[in-house]
C-alpha cells in the first residue's frame, strides 16, 4: 500500500506541482520579493524567513496532498474493493500518511541550497548558526508530519476533495495557532525539548487513530 501510494504521487503531476510551488514561493520571498523575509534586504546571514513562512505554506500544501486519499476512492467505489483485501485499516491509513510524508521530506531537501548560499555569503564564510538551522528543519519535519496526519483525518470526513482540503487547512491553522506554534518555535531555537516532540507525536497519533476509527465506522455503516 505504501509503495502504491508513493508511486501514484510520482506518476502524476501532484508531487512535482506541490514541491515546485513550495520551493518557488520560498525562493521568491527569500530572494526576490522585498520585505522582512528577504535575505539580501535584511543584511544578515540568516534563513529565518524560510522557517517563518514554511508552516503557513504547509497548512495549504499538506491538505492539498491528502485531500484525495480517501475521497477519491470512496467516490469511485475503489474503497469497497480495497476493503475486500486482507489489509487492516490502520495499515492503510499509516501507509497513505507515510507516503505523503516521504514526498514532503523530499520537497524539503532543496531548502539546504538556501543554507549553503547564505553560508557562503556570510563574512567570514560559514558564519551561520548551523544548530538553529538543523533544529528548525527538525521542527519543520515534525510539523509537516502533523499537518499530513490532520489532512488524512479530514480526508475521511467527506467524498468531496474540496471539502476535505478546506477542513484540513482550517484544522491545521487552528492547531498551529493555539498549540503547535509555541513548540515549533522552541525547537527552531536549536534546543530539543522532549515536551515539544511529545506534542507533535501526540497530535499526529491522535489524528491517525481518529482517521482509522472514522473509516471503521464508515465501513460498518
Amino acid at each position: 500500500m505504501f509503495v502504491k501510494e508513493l508511486r501514484y504521487y510520482f506518476s502524476t503531476p501532484i508531487a512535482y506541482i506541490v514541491i515546485g510551488l513550495y520551493q518557488l514561493a520560498i525562493s521568491l520571498f527569500l530572494w526576490v520579493i522585498p520585505g522582512q523575509w528577504n535575505i539580501v534586504d535584511s543584511g544578515y546571514a540568516q534563513v529565518d524567513g524560510l522557517f517563518q513562512l514554511s508552516p503557513w505554506l504547509m497548512m495549504l500544501l499538506c491538505p492539498a496532498l491528502t485531500m484525495r486519499l480517501f475521497a477519491e476512492e470512496r467516490q469511485s467505489g475503489i474503497w469497497d474493493l480495497i476493503r475486500t483485501k486482507p489489509i487492516s485499516l490502520w495499515r492503510i491509513v499509516l501507509s497513505k500518511w507515510a507516503a505523503a510524508w516521504i514526498l514532503v521530506l523530499i520537497g524539503l531537501l532543496p531548502c539546504f541550497v538556501h543554507y549553503f548560499i547564505v553560508a557562503n555569503m556570510a563574512e567570514p564564510v560559514g558564519n551561520l548558526d548551523s544548530g538553529a538551522f538543523l533544529g528548525s528543519m527538525l521542527g519543520l519535519v515534525m510539523m509537516s508530519g502533523c499537518f499530513l496526519a490532520i489532512g488524512v483525518l479530514a480526508a475521511t470526513w467527506s467524498k468531496s476533495q474540496i471539502v476535505c482540503f478546506i477542513l484540513g487547512a482550517l484544522i491545521c491553522f487552528i492547531l498551529f495557532w493555539v498549540l503547535l506554534q509555541e513548540h515549533y518555535q522552541s525547537i527552531s531555537r536549536g534546543v530539543l525539548d522532549l515536551r515539544d516532540v511529545f506534542w507533535f507525536l501526540l497530535t499526529a497519533t491522535v489524528s491517525l487513530v481518529t482517521a482509522t476509527l472514522t473509516l471503521d465506522y464508515l465501513t460498518r455503516k
